[in-house]
């Protein structure tokens, strides 16, 4: 097992929380995790269907029976549990007694805010970032490769090829899953979809259009990207904004957890498909953003990712928000350094100075697919496998 780096977070939380929620998305190692922070604690996995009947037929009971170190996978799906949790929870006050996981965030979060707010520390796992994988001997140094590969953990763990497993995890756990939470009733549409919106990694989302190319109506559309977000295989970057004066773009933008599952389907078997295909920027662009987003989870911090584009065209691919800082990133795919990767830079540095802001703005960085690392002018540049400087500045 590849050792996770949230892990230390777990253990600090532990001894301040009665309950820890471990969420993320299917396969991300939840459990393989919680399995080994917490030896002693006894394990119940509601996909059990024998476990999950008798847990549906006497919750009462159950949790009067198991009051002290428990383990409950996918508890999303028995929600009337949690209020008996929290009954118990409450009358011992015991640090670290009930570990509960879940891959659908909706469910999960509002079942647990109303029955354990106060109580309950949360943590999201995604599957495993480049920092953790350089302690493994396969991690690969080519970036279309490892694109192609993605971060789940069985890919590594077990040896299998990336094809062979996305296709299981796209036909297990993809489709069956979200046709258990959603109303999905034409399963050859929705294929279509994730195909469809695959193509459209790191483009502002237009629900007409994807409606139109799909053949369903506009809430259809908002419905199953909803559902996606909630089982964390996508995610939005929402537009940054502060009074410039400036018209600003309010759409976000699309990027799927994992750029493996991307690839498999966009279609995408080799890494020479990958760095000849019209998406290669945005594929790029995807991997280096969730390499952020793992970095702030995994570490405990507190900043937030958008990206910056007005009406008149200026835009700036990732913007890290501290809260009293805020670092401009452009992320390129090009092999070779050229001074169009500093344009975006370069105005949000005249856009800064020309405005009174409390917000301290950081040098920005380019992050690309060169071999070279070094400044120039006031700016960073840094290979795509070493981002350390700029995970240093991250708060």
């Amino acid at each position: 097992m590849i050792k996770r780096l949230i892990t230390s977070q777990i253990d600090r939380l532990r001894k301040k929380f009665p309950v820890i929620v471990v969420t993320g998305p299917r396969q991300s190692g939840k459990t393989t995790l919680i399995k080994k922070i917490f030896p002693d604690h006894q394990y119940f996995n509601l996909e059990n269907p024998e476990t999950l009947g008798i847990i549906e037929n006497d919750p009462a009971g159950f949790i009067n029976a198991n009051t002290q170190k428990i383990i409950i996978d996918e508890v999303q799906r028995v929600p009337g549990l949690l209020s008996y949790i929290q009954a118990v929870v409450d009358e011992q006050q015991i640090m670290g007694n009930f570990i509960l996981s879940g891959s659908e965030n909706l469910l999960l979060s509002e079942r647990v805010n109303q029955s354990l707010a106060g109580r309950a520390a949360y943590i999201n796992l995604l599957p495993l970032s480049l920092e953790e994988l350089k302690t493994h001997a396969e991690v690969t140094d080519k970036i279309y490769a490892q694109i192609l590969t993605g971060f789940y953990p069985a890919i590594y763990d077990k040896d299998i090829k990336p094809n062979d497993y996305y296709d299981q995890y796209i036909a297990t756990y993809v489709e069956r899953d979200l046709k258990q939470i959603s109303n999905i009733t034409n399963l050859s549409l929705f294929r279509k979809f994730l195909a469809l919106l695959a193509g459209r990694i790191g483009q502002l989302v237009n629900l007409s259009s994807l409606a139109n190319d799909v053949g369903v109506a506009v809430n259809t559309i908002e419905s199953w990207i909803s559902i996606l977000e909630a089982s964390y295989l996508v995610f939005r970057l929402q537009p940054y904004y502060e009074n410039y004066g400036k018209r600003y773009i309010k759409s976000s933008k699309i990027y799927f957890t994992d750029t493996g599952l991307a690839c498999r389907l966009l279609g995408l078997t080799a890494p020479t498909e990958v760095s000849k295909h019209y998406l290669v920027g945005g594929l790029f662009e995807n991997f280096i953003i969730v390499e952020l987003k793992k970095y702030i989870l995994n570490h405990s911090k507190s900043a937030k990712l958008y990206f910056y584009r007005d009406s008149n065209g200026n835009e700036v691919d990732l913007i890290i928000d501290g809260g009293l800082f805020q670092i401009p990133v452009e992320i390129k795919s090009g092999a070779t350094f050229s001074t169009e990767f500093l344009k975006g830079l370069e105005y949000w540095s005249r856009l800064k100075n020309d405005q009174l802001n409390t917000k301290k703005a950081l040098p920005g960085f380019v992050i690309y697919n060169g071999t070279q690392a070094h400044k120039i002018k006031s700016y960073e540049l840094l290979r795509w496998d070493n981002l350390s400087n700029l995970f240093d500045l991250i708060k």
